[in-house]
């Protein structure tokens, strides 16, 4: 994969930065109310290091748990906080446990305990989100959203884990009222939470990629997930 130029980076970004705040105007909502979360899956160290350093974006996402274990070890001499956005095997949680500093994955009260036992162990603690499946297909991960409110009240067990918010992938589909309707889907979810434990601790609501963030930021998303729109298409290896 060819190292894009600071130029080619300055320009995506500035072109993403610039979607972001004018979906969030459209709805009357800030652009400060909306955080963007680079996924860094499968670029190289050298692209890291870019976005980093020449654009000062320091909380980054990976899919896969070794890969943020990887880089995050090869890169502890920048400021970077890693968020792994996929999902994980039970017996892949010492590796999220001892880098990732967020879990926007987490899609079972079996996943949730041996992760908590693994922080334990280490003396940490870690943010979470709950992902949930708002579109139904049987290829994605998640949790249905009826099940939302079972696991948030298993956590409480898991004194490790902090349940921060909401995460979900919508249908991959041109279908816009399809697409929104994901992004509503979880914002009911958010409003059950909320009203069942009476406080706001659910606040982050992570939905929304290259293909749709603008539509999830007009829907109420907190978190844009971006990686090609920032790095450009990935080449297959």
């Amino acid at each position: 994969m060819a190292l894009m130029t600071s130029q080619d980076l300055a320009e995506r970004l500035a072109l993403v930065q610039g979607r972001i705040a004018a979906a969030a105007s459209r709805v009357g909502r800030a652009p400060s109310q909306v955080s963007l979360l680079p996924v860094t899956k499968s670029r190289s160290l050298e692209a890291i290091t870019e976005i980093v350093t020449q654009a000062g974006l320091t909380t980054l996402a990976e899919n896969r748990p070794q890969e943020l274990a990887t880089k995050a070890e090869a890169l502890t001499d920048l400021p970077v906080k890693w968020v792994l956005i996929g999902p994980l095997q039970t017996n892949k949680a010492g590796l999220v446990a001892g880098w990732a500093n967020q879990f926007q994955a987490l899609d079972s009260l079996r996943t949730a305990e041996v992760l908590d036992r693994r922080l334990q162990s280490l003396g940490k603690s870690l943010d979470v989100l709950i992902e949930v499946n708002t579109s139904g297909e049987v290829t994605k991960h998640g949790i249905a959203p009826d099940q939302a409110m079972a696991l948030a009240r298993g956590l409480a067990d898991c004194g490790s884990l902090r349940p921060i918010g909401l995460m979900t992938v919508a249908i991959n589909s041109p279908d816009e009222a399809a697409v929104r309707a994901c992004f509503r889907s979880l914002r009911q979810v958010q409003t059950q939470l909320r009203e069942a434990s009476n406080d706001s601790r659910w606040d982050v609501l992570s939905m929304g990629m290259s293909g749709d963030y603008e539509w999830a930021i007009e829907e109420g998303s907190t978190m844009v997930r971006i990686g090609s729109a920032i790095f450009g298409p990935r080449t297959a290896v």
